[in-house]
Protein backbone atom coordinates (compact mmCIF):
# COMPACT_ATOMS: atom_id res chain seq x y z
CA UNK A 1 0.00 0.00 0.00
CA UNK A 2 1.96 3.37 -1.27
CA UNK A 3 2.04 5.99 1.39
CA UNK A 4 0.43 9.30 0.71
CA UNK A 5 2.18 12.20 -0.28
CA UNK A 6 1.74 15.16 1.85
CA UNK A 7 3.37 18.60 -0.09
CA UNK A 8 6.49 19.79 0.72
CA UNK A 9 7.19 22.68 2.97
CA UNK A 10 8.62 25.09 0.36
CA UNK A 11 5.27 23.92 -1.80
CA UNK A 12 2.78 24.49 1.03
CA UNK A 13 3.96 28.01 1.87
CA UNK A 14 3.10 28.94 -2.11
CA UNK A 15 -0.23 27.27 -1.55
CA UNK A 16 -0.76 29.77 1.15
CA UNK A 17 0.56 32.38 -0.40
CA UNK A 18 -1.75 32.08 -2.72
CA UNK A 19 -4.70 32.52 -0.92
CA UNK A 20 -4.01 34.97 0.71
CA UNK A 21 -2.70 36.65 -2.05
CA UNK A 22 -6.85 35.82 -3.39
CA UNK A 23 -7.69 37.33 -0.11
CA UNK A 24 -6.09 40.35 -0.97
CA UNK A 25 -7.72 41.14 -4.54
CA UNK A 26 -11.21 39.74 -3.00
CA UNK A 27 -10.96 42.57 -0.25
CA UNK A 28 -9.73 45.10 -2.98
CA UNK A 29 -12.56 43.95 -5.25
CA UNK A 30 -15.37 44.53 -2.87
CA UNK A 31 -13.19 47.96 -1.52
CA UNK A 32 -13.72 49.43 -5.13
CA UNK A 33 -17.45 47.87 -5.84
CA UNK A 34 -18.60 49.77 -2.42
CA UNK A 35 -16.91 53.06 -3.49
CA UNK A 36 -18.41 52.70 -7.27
CA UNK A 37 -22.11 51.34 -5.57
CA UNK A 38 -21.90 54.92 -3.46
CA UNK A 39 -20.48 56.89 -6.23
CA UNK A 40 -23.86 57.09 -7.97
CA UNK A 41 -26.14 57.66 -5.03
CA UNK A 42 -26.88 60.99 -6.32
CA UNK A 43 -28.75 59.64 -9.05
CA UNK A 44 -31.44 58.73 -7.53
CA UNK A 45 -34.02 57.84 -10.13
CA UNK A 46 -32.10 55.01 -11.45
CA UNK A 47 -32.05 52.81 -8.59
CA UNK A 48 -35.55 54.38 -6.58
CA UNK A 49 -38.12 51.64 -7.06
CA UNK A 50 -35.34 48.96 -6.94
CA UNK A 51 -34.70 50.47 -3.44
CA UNK A 52 -38.63 50.54 -2.58
CA UNK A 53 -38.39 46.64 -3.93
CA UNK A 54 -35.94 45.78 -2.15
CA UNK A 55 -37.06 47.37 1.41
CA UNK A 56 -40.51 45.89 1.47
CA UNK A 57 -38.73 42.66 0.55
CA UNK A 58 -36.07 42.41 3.50
CA UNK A 59 -38.73 43.95 5.59
CA UNK A 60 -41.06 41.17 4.97
CA UNK A 61 -38.13 38.29 6.21
CA UNK A 62 -36.69 40.08 8.64
CA UNK A 63 -39.09 41.49 11.22
CA UNK A 64 -41.11 38.70 12.11
CA UNK A 65 -37.61 36.79 13.39
CA UNK A 66 -36.02 39.63 14.83
CA UNK A 67 -39.48 39.52 16.79
CA UNK A 68 -39.19 36.02 17.65
CA UNK A 69 -35.17 36.27 18.33
CA UNK A 70 -35.53 39.72 20.74
CA UNK A 71 -38.38 38.32 22.83
CA UNK A 72 -36.80 34.94 24.62
CA UNK A 73 -33.29 36.79 24.13
CA UNK A 74 -34.57 39.85 26.58
CA UNK A 75 -35.93 37.40 28.60
CA UNK A 76 -32.71 35.37 28.80
CA UNK A 77 -30.92 38.59 29.66
CA UNK A 78 -33.52 39.12 32.29
CA UNK A 79 -32.95 36.39 33.75
CA UNK A 80 -29.56 35.60 34.19
CA UNK A 81 -28.91 39.69 35.02
CA UNK A 82 -32.13 39.44 37.92
CA UNK A 83 -30.62 36.25 39.51
CA UNK A 84 -27.21 37.93 39.80
CA UNK A 85 -28.55 41.25 40.57
CA UNK A 86 -31.09 39.19 43.55
CA UNK A 87 -27.61 37.82 45.06
CA UNK A 88 -26.34 41.44 45.48
CA UNK A 89 -29.60 42.89 46.38
CA UNK A 90 -29.80 44.96 43.43
CA UNK A 91 -32.98 43.52 41.93
CA UNK A 92 -34.87 47.08 40.71
CA UNK A 93 -31.36 47.47 38.51
CA UNK A 94 -32.34 44.58 36.25
CA UNK A 95 -34.12 46.30 34.31
CA UNK A 96 -31.83 48.98 33.34
CA UNK A 97 -28.82 46.87 32.80
CA UNK A 98 -31.31 44.51 30.54
CA UNK A 99 -32.13 47.96 28.26
CA UNK A 100 -28.97 49.34 28.53
CA UNK A 101 -27.43 45.89 26.96
CA UNK A 102 -29.56 45.78 24.67
CA UNK A 103 -29.24 49.34 22.94
CA UNK A 104 -25.26 49.11 23.27
CA UNK A 105 -24.53 46.10 21.64
CA UNK A 106 -27.02 43.94 20.76
CA UNK A 107 -29.41 45.59 19.04
CA UNK A 108 -26.99 46.38 15.94
CA UNK A 109 -25.59 42.67 15.79
CA UNK A 110 -28.76 41.00 15.95
CA UNK A 111 -30.56 43.61 13.36
CA UNK A 112 -27.02 42.89 11.10
CA UNK A 113 -26.73 39.12 11.97
CA UNK A 114 -30.49 38.77 10.55
CA UNK A 115 -29.65 41.13 7.78
CA UNK A 116 -27.21 39.22 6.32
CA UNK A 117 -28.25 35.31 7.08
CA UNK A 118 -31.93 36.31 5.91
CA UNK A 119 -31.99 39.25 3.71
CA UNK A 120 -27.86 38.44 2.65
CA UNK A 121 -28.28 35.00 1.34
CA UNK A 122 -31.05 35.93 -0.74
CA UNK A 123 -28.91 38.75 -2.80
CA UNK A 124 -26.05 36.69 -3.28
CA UNK A 125 -28.39 34.06 -4.62
CA UNK A 126 -30.20 36.05 -6.92
CA UNK A 127 -26.69 38.22 -8.11
CA UNK A 128 -25.17 34.41 -8.56
CA UNK A 129 -28.40 33.43 -10.68
CA UNK A 130 -27.79 36.21 -12.63
CA UNK A 131 -24.04 35.17 -13.46
CA UNK A 132 -25.11 32.02 -14.62
CA UNK A 133 -27.20 33.36 -16.90
CA UNK A 134 -25.21 36.37 -18.25
CA UNK A 135 -27.31 38.78 -17.14
CA UNK A 136 -24.57 41.03 -15.39
CA UNK A 137 -22.96 40.43 -18.77
CA UNK A 138 -25.63 41.68 -20.96
CA UNK A 139 -26.41 44.89 -18.45
CA UNK A 140 -22.78 45.44 -19.26
CA UNK A 141 -23.40 45.11 -22.99
CA UNK A 142 -26.24 47.49 -23.55
CA UNK A 143 -24.37 50.07 -21.40
CA UNK A 144 -25.95 49.77 -17.94
CA UNK A 145 -23.43 49.61 -14.81
CA UNK A 146 -24.59 46.78 -12.73
CA UNK A 147 -23.12 47.87 -9.97
CA UNK A 148 -25.07 51.36 -10.47
CA UNK A 149 -28.58 49.10 -10.82
CA UNK A 150 -28.53 46.53 -8.71
CA UNK A 151 -25.85 46.94 -5.68
CA UNK A 152 -26.69 50.86 -5.24
CA UNK A 153 -30.44 50.10 -4.30
CA UNK A 154 -29.47 46.98 -2.52
CA UNK A 155 -26.93 48.55 0.31
CA UNK A 156 -29.05 51.55 0.88
CA UNK A 157 -32.21 49.52 1.71
CA UNK A 158 -30.17 47.08 3.38
CA UNK A 159 -28.72 49.92 5.72
CA UNK A 160 -32.35 51.30 6.55
CA UNK A 161 -34.13 48.13 7.34
CA UNK A 162 -31.05 47.22 9.48
CA UNK A 163 -31.25 50.65 11.48
CA UNK A 164 -35.31 50.08 11.89
CA UNK A 165 -34.31 46.21 12.89
CA UNK A 166 -32.42 47.49 15.45
CA UNK A 167 -35.02 49.71 17.18
CA UNK A 168 -37.21 46.94 17.18
CA UNK A 169 -34.66 44.48 18.87
CA UNK A 170 -34.79 47.08 21.42
CA UNK A 171 -38.61 47.52 21.66
CA UNK A 172 -39.22 44.04 21.47
CA UNK A 173 -35.81 43.11 23.52
CA UNK A 174 -37.16 45.64 26.55
CA UNK A 175 -40.71 44.08 26.31
CA UNK A 176 -39.34 40.41 26.40
CA UNK A 177 -36.97 41.37 29.70
CA UNK A 178 -40.36 43.31 30.96
CA UNK A 179 -42.60 40.38 31.05
CA UNK A 180 -40.15 38.08 33.13
CA UNK A 181 -38.73 40.77 35.59
CA UNK A 182 -41.70 42.44 36.28
CA UNK A 183 -43.97 39.36 36.05
CA UNK A 184 -42.03 36.68 37.22
CA UNK A 185 -39.73 37.95 39.48
CA UNK A 186 -42.02 41.04 41.19
CA UNK A 187 -39.88 43.89 40.41
CA UNK A 188 -41.96 47.14 39.47
CA UNK A 189 -42.41 48.69 36.54
CA UNK A 190 -41.57 52.14 37.81
CA UNK A 191 -37.84 50.56 38.74
CA UNK A 192 -37.59 48.36 35.42
CA UNK A 193 -37.12 51.59 33.44
CA UNK A 194 -35.87 54.17 36.11
CA UNK A 195 -32.93 52.21 35.68
CA UNK A 196 -32.24 52.34 32.33
CA UNK A 197 -33.37 56.02 31.84
CA UNK A 198 -30.81 56.65 34.63
CA UNK A 199 -27.65 54.51 32.82
CA UNK A 200 -28.47 55.57 28.86
CA UNK A 201 -27.21 58.66 27.00
CA UNK A 202 -28.47 59.93 23.69
CA UNK A 203 -24.89 59.28 22.57
CA UNK A 204 -25.85 55.57 23.26
CA UNK A 205 -28.90 55.69 20.73
CA UNK A 206 -26.89 57.50 17.87
CA UNK A 207 -23.87 55.26 17.85
CA UNK A 208 -26.38 52.14 17.96
CA UNK A 209 -28.41 53.65 15.08
CA UNK A 210 -25.04 54.45 13.38
CA UNK A 211 -23.53 51.06 13.82
CA UNK A 212 -26.72 48.98 12.33
CA UNK A 213 -26.56 51.54 9.60
CA UNK A 214 -23.13 50.52 8.62
CA UNK A 215 -23.38 46.48 9.56
CA UNK A 216 -26.37 46.42 6.97
CA UNK A 217 -24.37 47.94 4.55
CA UNK A 218 -21.88 46.12 4.80
CA UNK A 219 -23.90 43.30 5.00
CA UNK A 220 -25.54 43.96 1.73
CA UNK A 221 -22.11 44.91 0.35
CA UNK A 222 -20.42 41.16 0.69
CA UNK A 223 -23.72 39.66 -0.34
CA UNK A 224 -23.63 41.38 -3.65
CA UNK A 225 -19.72 40.91 -4.19
CA UNK A 226 -19.60 37.50 -3.39
CA UNK A 227 -22.95 36.82 -5.95
CA UNK A 228 -21.44 38.60 -8.92
CA UNK A 229 -18.25 37.01 -8.81
CA UNK A 230 -19.04 33.09 -7.70
CA UNK A 231 -18.48 29.89 -10.02
CA UNK A 232 -20.68 29.84 -12.86
CA UNK A 233 -22.64 27.08 -11.28
CA UNK A 234 -25.79 25.93 -8.87
CA UNK A 235 -23.05 24.53 -6.66
CA UNK A 236 -20.98 27.54 -7.01
CA UNK A 237 -24.11 29.82 -6.25
CA UNK A 238 -24.31 27.56 -2.85
CA UNK A 239 -21.15 28.27 -1.71
CA UNK A 240 -21.17 32.00 -2.82
CA UNK A 241 -24.33 32.12 -0.37
CA UNK A 242 -22.29 30.33 2.79
CA UNK A 243 -19.16 32.36 2.15
CA UNK A 244 -21.18 35.15 2.04
CA UNK A 245 -22.65 35.01 5.43
CA UNK A 246 -19.54 33.72 7.23
CA UNK A 247 -17.52 37.12 5.55
CA UNK A 248 -20.13 39.45 6.77
CA UNK A 249 -20.36 38.07 9.84
CA UNK A 250 -16.50 38.15 10.30
CA UNK A 251 -16.71 41.92 9.33
CA UNK A 252 -20.15 42.53 11.43
CA UNK A 253 -18.25 41.92 15.03
CA UNK A 254 -14.74 42.67 13.51
CA UNK A 255 -16.08 46.57 13.02
CA UNK A 256 -18.26 46.34 16.21
CA UNK A 257 -15.12 45.90 18.42
CA UNK A 258 -13.32 48.69 16.80
CA UNK A 259 -16.50 50.98 16.92
CA UNK A 260 -17.13 50.41 20.61
CA UNK A 261 -13.31 50.73 21.69
CA UNK A 262 -13.39 54.13 19.81
CA UNK A 263 -16.70 54.82 21.30
CA UNK A 264 -15.52 53.79 25.50
CA UNK A 265 -11.98 56.27 24.84
CA UNK A 266 -14.01 59.25 23.04
CA UNK A 267 -17.22 59.19 25.58
CA UNK A 268 -15.62 56.70 28.93
CA UNK A 269 -18.54 56.03 31.47
CA UNK A 270 -19.70 58.59 33.55
CA UNK A 271 -19.36 57.92 37.33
Amino acid sequence: MALQAFPRPRALARQQAGRFHRDLVSLGELFAIGLEALRRTWDVRAWFWEFVEQCAFLARVTSLPVILVSLPLGATVALQVGDLAGQLGAQSSTGGAVIVGLVREVAPIAAALIIAGAGGSAMTSDMGARRIRDELDAMETMGVNPVHRLVTPRIWAASLVSTMLASLVILSGAVGGFVFNVLLQGVTPGAYFDGALGLLRISDLVVTLLKAWLFGLIAALVACHTGMNCARTPVGVGRAVNRATVIAFMLVFAFNYVITTIYIIAFPPEG
